[in-house]
């Protein structure tokens, strides 16, 4: 049986555009499941957001919000009192730690105000650069590539990208993801990986791009 012929880096970019096209479709409401109602609200819920999940973190910030609202309150709150507010999260003396460090640094060096860069949020505590594209894309209106464990899975099973390494990812998918779209890009990966390319048991007879995964076989058009 004859190989198939390696897609090409265009090809690849022609089948991630319809891909998006498709899914756009299937989720026109698909946005950031952190409910927030300014930058540093979003950047403390997904410090929170790491190994919990966004239902959870959703219940816990409107206490937390509600006790302390502003880096310069979270900075000057004891580690034990933030701790407290957050435990139900998990890992919650780490991020307590983060979030305390982060709105030290925000009051210290940003006047208070959440920094608008790459460069300047991965400097904060507990921000990588997951974290940085959340806040660029949700908060700022700067396109952001978020890679989370939905969006690499699926990046790998329709053959967009390769590999376990989320920057390594990152970059691969902004070579063929369209700069425009890379927010909007990461919602609907993560609502795909969810409710349709799940983990154990991906529902490729009903995926609306199966015809466009290698999974089940390309069809690339002009």
């Amino acid at each position: 049986m004859m190989a198939k012929p390696k897609e090409s880096m265009e090809q690849k970019k022609k089948r991630a555009i319809q891909i998006i096209k498709l899914l756009q479709k299937r989720y026109p409401d698909a946005k950031c499941a952190l409910i927030h109602e300014n930058p540093f609200q979003l950047l403390v819920a997904t410090i929170l957001s790491a190994q919990c999940t966004d239902e959870r973190v959703n219940k816990v910030t409107p206490i937390l919000f509600n006790a302390l609202s502003t880096p310069r309150e979270f900075a000057g709150a004891s580690i034990e009192k933030i701790e407290d507010l957050i435990r139900s999260t998990g890992f919650y003396k780490n991020k307590a730690k983060n979030i305390k460090g982060a709105s030290e640094k925000i009051v210290k060096e940003f006047k208070g105000e959440v920094p608008k860069t790459m460069d300047e949020l991965t400097a904060l505590p507990g921000v990588g650069r997951k974290t940085a594209n959340v806040l660029l894309g949700n908060a700022f209106d700067i396109p952001g590539l978020v890679v989370d464990t939905h969006v690499m899975r699926v990046s790998n099973r329709m053959g967009l990208a390769k590999g376990e390494d989320a920057v390594k990812l990152e970059y691969e998918l902004a070579e063929i993801i369209p700069r425009e779209t890379w927010t909007q890009f990461s919602h609907i990966m993560i609502f795909h990986g969810r409710q349709t390319c799940v983990a154990r048991k991906p529902k490729c007879s009903s995926c609306i791009v199966n015809k466009l995964c290698p999974k089940i076989g390309v069809a690339v058009h002009a």
